[in-house]
């Protein structure tokens, strides 16, 4: 996506979602909540990160995370890369199983994709990437919000 005009914001979700800051102290919460994202996927990405592995992640001064959370409980977690020249990746974005499937994913890429926006100094671009192992919903869910396909391996 190389402009904020480009985004198409999804339906609203059924509850609201808060953007929660998650910084180093919630290493355990972290990789507690990309174990359950990512493991009925079968993915493997960080899956085996340590604690200490998570902490030194949300440590780096380009990384930005925060959980989703729905009525107090975390749905969700999106990590948010800048990098030197303009680009914003969303390196990591996934919902918890129990959040799948019922409205919240097109709300939450918008809110994350809207964020991503403001990281850069200026954002020229904001980038994701997805995997064969990912959700069957996510590669429609980001199209649907107008990110386009620029590599595919």
């Amino acid at each position: 996506m190389t402009s904020p005009d480009q985004l198409v914001p999804g339906a609203p979700s059924p509850s609201p979602i808060d953007l929660i800051v998650a910084g180093p102290e919630a290493a355990p919460a972290v990789r507690a909540t990309y174990v359950r994202i990512w493991s009925p996927l079968s993915a493997h990405g960080r899956m085996e990160w340590s604690d200490d592995e998570w902490r030194a992640e949300l440590s780096h001064p380009d990384a930005r995370s925060w959980f989703a959370q729905v009525d107090g409980d975390i749905a969700g977690f999106v990590e948010l890369s800048r990098g030197r020249n303009g680009d914003v990746g969303i390196v990591v974005f996934g919902l918890v199983p129990e959040y799948q499937g019922k409205g919240f994913g097109a709300a939450f890429l918008t809110a994350t994709t809207q964020l991503a926006w403001t990281l850069g100094d200026p954002t020229r671009r904001v980038w994701l990437q997805t995997s064969s192992d990912d959700h069957p919903h996510a590669l429609p869910n980001y199209q649907h919000r107008g990110f386009k396909p620029f590599s595919t391996e």
